[in-house]
């Protein structure tokens, strides 16, 4: 990537962001594409892969012969010589190159190190892309249980609303006790104060999502809402074994190591070339002036020289800087193999948890579907009873609540699950898919 297309980039991302002020509605999909063009770190990171391109093209260069202008120039004065001219003046002229014949291969090396960096600055930004990918998913899924115990709270406090305002009917009618009447009352403000507190999460969960997209504090942001039925949430798992090779394929982390431990091989062979002779070639061209004595030209002609020459350097004793460059670059690439061994095992207990996570929520939401359905057929039962005086208000206000958190546990059991379905499918694929 050259640096018009950087700022190209740059351009793009601040039209994106004046267009997103009139945006209201976000997807999954819409969060990540103004993510891509927008994210400060990936813009960092694709600053880092301009940073390791033009160290590439330096390493390159170091095959072209370097060429230079040199000048020159003094004056001088004699206040007690016995020459007729106590002032002289003098300058030299000189165009000089030189050219590396032989180094050890460490040109070769280097050039193969920079290739191997660069390529390993592009992974890092698909990598900084996919760790934001997944950060997204998480926010995301948590704003929508978020809007949804909204709902349900929502419901709820609609629900104990109504059965207070039955109370003071049934109170004033002296059908019902002051008594009861303040627990149901009390009820309701319980409710109202779980509203109020669920509105707070989900204000929360969307101000995080806001942040991770780096939008102002004035932009406006609503979520577009994802509806899972029950056969998503208890769909099957594929084999666990067969997920991890898949993730091992499709981490980026994985290929990145590979190649920084590939790139420490070339370390070693750069180290290893401080012991081999170096052959260098230079050639000159210079010519001078000075005065007094002949005139400018005729000097500048008179005076031209040429030279060529060749130097051979053998290092003998360097004071261990070789050995030790050496040695550095070998542990380097133990700690390279260490690091892939590390991500692996990451790899490895990441895709196990998912499963032992998602499993326990398809465990937990088919229980809590059969839980939901008898709590809410107890609630309307004792809220009947209740209507005709045949049970009294703690039995209707624990049948309250039991349906509440009955309702409650289902959906974290169920966000939980898709949260889980929506990870492995990244770790098998690289790929989230969300409506």
């Amino acid at each position: 990537m050259d640096i018009r297309h950087f700022f190209a980039i740059l351009t793009t991302a601040a039209t994106t962001i004046i267009s997103t002020a009139q945006k209201t509605a976000w997807s999954y999909t819409d969060c990540i594409n103004y993510a891509r063009q927008n994210n400060i770190s990936l813009q960092q990171s694709a600053i880092s892969e301009q940073v390791a391109t033009e160290n590439l093209l330096q390493s390159k260069a170091e095959w072209h012969p370097t060429l230079d202008f040199a000048t020159s120039h003094s004056y001088s004065n004699y206040p007690w010589g016995e020459q007729s001219s106590k002032n002289t003046y003098s300058s030299n002229y000189g165009l000089n190159t030189s050219w590396t014949v032989w180094n050890g291969r460490q040109r070769e090396n280097t050039i193969k190190r920079d290739k191997i960096q660069t390529e390993i600055s592009k992974l890092n930004t698909v990598d900084i892309f996919r760790t934001l990918e997944t950060d997204l998913l998480q926010v995301y899924i948590n704003i929508l249980y978020a809007l949804e115990s909204v709902n349900i709270y929502s419901e709820t406090e609609k629900l104990s609303q109504a059965q207070a305002q039955r109370a003071k009917q049934l109170m004033e009618a002296g059908r019902l006790s002051r008594v009861d009447y303040t627990q149901l009352q009390s009820q309701y403000e319980q409710d109202h104060y779980n509203l109020v507190n669920a509105r707070g999460t989900f204000y929360t969960r969307r101000m995080e999502l806001k942040r991770l997209l780096q939008l102002g504090i004035d932009s406006t942001m609503e979520i577009v809402p994802v509806h899972w039925d029950k056969s998503e949430v208890m769909a099957e798992l594929p084999p666990m074994d067969e997920s991890y090779s898949m993730a091992v394929d499709t981490d980026i982390r994985i290929q990145a190591l590979k190649l920084q431990k590939e790139s420490t091989t070339a370390d070693i062979d750069i180290a290893a070339a401080g012991n081999s002779p170096s052959v260098l070639l230079n050639a000159g061209i210079g010519t001078a002036y000075s005065t007094p004595g002949p005139a400018f030209g005729n000097q500048l002609k008179q005076r031209v020289s040429e030279s060529v020459g060749l130097t051979l350097s053998i290092p003998i004793f360097d004071n261990r800087r070789t050995k030790t460059a050496k040695s550095k670059a070998q542990l380097q690439k133990i700690n390279a193999e260490l690091d892939i061994q590390s991500r692996l095992t990451e790899i490895a207990q990441n895709v196990e948890s998912w499963y032992i996570d998602l499993r326990a929520a398809q465990s937990r939401y088919a229980a809590g579907i059969e839980q939901e359905k008898a709590a809410k057929l107890s609630h309307d039962l004792v809220n009947e009873q209740f209507s005709l005086g045949l049970v009294n208000t703690v039995e209707l206000m624990t049948a309250h609540n039991n349906l509440l958190q009955a309702r409650h546990s289902l959906l974290q059991a169920k966000y939980m699950a898709m949260l889980g379905h929506k990870m492995i499918q990244f770790y098998r694929t690289a790929q989230i898919t969300l409506p």
